[in-house]
């Protein structure tokens, strides 16, 4: 889990500067809070909806990010204030926080604004019952919600915008459909049903904690595709609360709310939220179950018991979604994995072609964004293969494809890295045999990608690639990334008997 977080490539530093950025972020917003005198609930909600803010707000550019960040309070504000005027409506409230959870999860369809503004919706719900926020705290929380945005913004848009010149990676999204056949549709049912089953066992467990159940039921169906997926990052949720707990009986419960030291941990669980979140949930489960008991501790309520009780929700929301996905209108592997696999391939291809074209003079060609975007859509690829190599998998034979398919599909990104870092030194030279290897990169692409193409094709790369002498550095990577493809072809190609897509 460590060497995920700490080895896993970061190309451009974007998680390390996300990550910093997010600590800079909320800190200010904290403290903007904190000196306009906002009380210790209001600081509180404001860091909240900074981090939320940052950490979900993921738009492709950076106008459609100010736009989205500007619309948080426009959904968030009127779900707070319905949690605020409900909790003596206890029938009333479960099924408005039903509704919001069947709509937020429905909400993905629109891409990434409609996942952020869902998740800040619920996020608003569950804040409330966290905080048993009551009518008469609404003009502060909304006001210090307000000046936490706008704080997080300046350094978001003004202060720290890499975007600007590193534009981010366009999130791949759900695979299409009408109706029933539409991957949001049936996860909105399934959060739906699952959140029921959870606020009703959540409740029999406590009647002041029930929400935690249904929280961590919502989280591990966010940026889910398929009951694969949904199933391991359960697992994955459980096994970071399992490990956060032991860390907030020895760090958070000791500090008693002491609030030097809680900030200073504060900053570096939203660091490990951040830095670990794209290549390891339960790294990041660990970071946010410490912060919970952090946070926990700066109200004064924290206990050793009210941690165990975290774990047994989480174990409740964790068994529900499972149940979920399995009985209602399940979206298999077979919806999503040769999806990812093939847009990772075709991104490899771009990816070779923007770096030859630099190499060969072209200045406005720029590999670095397909190299980040090729990361975002490995880390898809790993999530939807995520089921069949988990140890626990029961069908040795697609496992082992399936490990043969990530451990080649890394060794293309290794190689298209390397080319690209050549394509960023200014005194790299054309060579024309990088054009010849380029078409071959390009024609094995098609063989894996195009259905029905003739198996020749990927031979015939795959001959060229170990007859070719690799004399520099750019062509070492070319042939490199030759031969990962020629060899994914029997993985991806294998006997129809088992289809990696059936599972």
């Amino acid at each position: 889990m460590l060497k995920r977080v700490f080895v896993a490539p970061d190309p451009g530093r974007l998680r390390l500067r996300s990550a910093a950025r997010a600590v800079v972020g909320v800190g200010l917003a904290v403290a903007v809070c904190a000196a306009a005198g906002h009380s210790l609930v209001g600081a509180v909600v404001g860091g909240v909806a900074a981090l939320l803010a940052l950490f979900t707000v993921a738009d492709t550019t950076v106008r459609g990010q100010m736009v989205s960040t500007a619309l948080l309070p426009v959904v968030g504000f009127p779900v707070l204030a319905a949690a605020a005027l409900l909790h003596d409506h206890p029938l009333i409230r479960d099924a408005a926080l039903l509704v919001t959870v069947g709509v937020g999860v429905y909400a993905r369809r629109w891409g990434p604004r409609g996942n952020a503004l869902g998740i800040f919706a619920f996020m608003s719900f569950f804040e409330a019952q966290f905080l048993r926020t009551v009518p008469e705290q609404l003009p502060e929380l909304y006001a210090a919600t307000a000046l936490a945005l706008l704080a997080c913004s300046v350094v978001r848009f003004g202060l720290w915008c890499y975007e600007r010149r590193t534009p981010p990676p366009a999130l791949p999204v759900l695979p299409g459909g009408k109706g029933l056949a539409r991957a949001t549709t049936r996860q909105a049912l399934q959060a739906t049903v699952g959140g029921a089953v959870a606020l009703a066992a959540g409740q029999l467990l406590s009647h002041e904690r029930w929400y935690w159940a249904v929280g961590a039921l919502w989280w591990i169906f966010v940026n889910t595709a398929s009951r694969g997926e949904t199933v391991v990052r359960g697992f994955r949720r459980m096994l970071g609360t399992l490990l956060g707990v032991p860390a907030g009986l020895l760090i958070a419960v000791p500090l008693h709310g002491a609030l030097a030291p809680t900030a200073v941990l504060l900053a570096v669980c939203v660091f490990s939220i951040f830095y670990a979140s794209p290549v390891s949930y339960t790294w990041n489960m660990l970071a946010v179950t410490l912060m919970v008991g952090l946070l926990y501790g700066l109200l004064g309520v924290l206990d050793p018991g009210l941690l165990a009780l975290r774990l047994a929700e989480t174990g409740v929301g964790a068994l529900s979604a499972l149940l979920a996905v399995l009985v209602v209108l399940p979206v298999t592997t077979h919806a999503t994995t040769d999806a990812w696999v093939q847009r990772a391939l075709r991104c490899v291809h771009h990816c070779t072609a923007e770096a030859a074209a630099r190499i060969a003079g072209t200045e406005s060609a720029d590999p670095a964004p397909l190299v980040a975007e090729l990361e975002v859509l490995l880390r898809k690829v790993r999530m939807s293969l995520a089921p069949l190599v988990h140890p626990l998998a029961p069908m040795r034979a697609r496992r082992e494809r399936a490990r043969q398919i990530l451990v080649l599909l890394d060794d293309c990104a290794r190689e298209v890295r390397g080319l690209a870092s050549i394509a960023a030194d200014p005194v790299a030279s054309h060579d024309a045999r990088l054009t010849a290897a380029c078409q071959r990169v390009e024609a094995a692409v098609e063989a894996l990608t195009a259905p029905g193409q003739p198996r020749e094709a990927t031979a015939a790369t795959a001959a060229a690639a170990s007859h070719a002498p690799a004399l520099e550095p750019a062509l070492a990577h070319l042939h490199g990334l030759e031969r990962a493809l020629a060899e994914l072809a029997a993985p991806l190609r294998s006997s129809s008997r088992s289809p990696l897509a059936d599972a």
